[in-house]
């Protein structure tokens, strides 16, 4: 999986782009980006990163950041979507 897959998915199950930025640091969001040694998946509090998380691939930061927003959406809308998965 790569963040233009999971820009894909959170298209198509429609997740609001206040929730997250797939291009770094932005206010509010939880965001993921590239590092010189891997990944990062983090929420950015202004511009502090709250519970930073460090991947070696991109596909392990991807399917975090999809896991973080699914919970998001259950608690705000109470929406899940059903066992889908980004198998690419």
């Amino acid at each position: 999986m790569t963040t233009e897959d999971l820009k894909e998915f959170f298209n198509e199950h429609l997740v609001p782009r206040k929730f997250y930025s797939l291009k770094g640091n932005h206010k509010n969001r939880i965001c993921i980006e590239k590092a010189s040694d891997g990944w990062n998946v983090y929420f950015s509090d202004q511009k502090e990163k709250v519970g930073l998380l460090h991947f070696a691939n991109e596909s392990d930061a991807c399917q975090r950041m999809k896991d973080e927003i699914k919970k998001l959406m259950e608690q705000v809308y109470g929406l899940t979507w059903k066992n889908s998965s980004l198998s690419m």
